[in-house]
């Protein structure tokens, strides 16, 4: 069997982690919860989350499925480096934003989820693993000769391969399938 690769599990973790802590704190500011202001602060780090784990990791074998847009936000991502591309870094990161949301009730199960991500990240940190960045590679270009096959050289009905191989008698320049004997 081969290895698992933990990175892939935490970065749909945190997105679903940062959706929900969008949503949660989407619902307590337009509710005027007590403590609205900690969710005015998980709408933040919702929408910084979602941005940051939108774009997938490119994955060790195998291929990886590039979600819609993500080549404009793994530029970005690209462009902090270190910073994004170590998951001891995300680990920590994560499990920090995810304490301000902890103290209001319709963050609560964002906060875990991003406690879950982190902890994630943290194991894929452990074994090694780091963000590579998809990227396109340019496709080759077929040959057109390459792609075309021939044509049947005969009309239909066409005889079995075996028996194409078997050569009929010509009758007046022409091949005749159906050899005539002559008398």
């Amino acid at each position: 069997m081969g290895q698992i690769e933990w990175a892939m599990w935490a970065n749909e973790q945190a997105l679903a982690a940062g959706l929900i802590l969008l949503t949660g704190g989407i619902v307590a500011v337009a509710g005027q919860f007590q403590g609205w202001y900690f969710a005015a602060y998980a709408i933040a780090a919702g929408v910084f989350v979602c941005l940051l784990e939108y774009p997938r990791s490119k994955r060790k074998k195998g291929s990886t499925m590039e979600r819609c847009g993500q080549k404009y936000m793994t530029a970005v991502v690209k462009v902090f480096g270190p910073l994004t591309r170590n998951y001891y870094i995300r680990a920590i990161l994560h499990a920090a934003l995810a304490v301000p949301a902890g103290f209001l009730l319709s963050t609560i199960l964002g906060t875990v989820c991003l406690g879950i991500a982190s902890g994630i990240y943290l194991l894929a940190a452990v074994r090694g693993e780091e963000w590579r960045p998809i990227e396109q590679q340019p496709r080759e270009r077929l040959q057109v000769e390459d792609t075309m096959k021939q044509p049947p050289s005969n009309p239909p009905p066409r005889p079995p391969p075996d028996a194409r191989k078997k050569q009929g008698v010509e009758v007046g320049g022409q091949v005749n399938p159906i050899p005539v004997e002559a008398e």
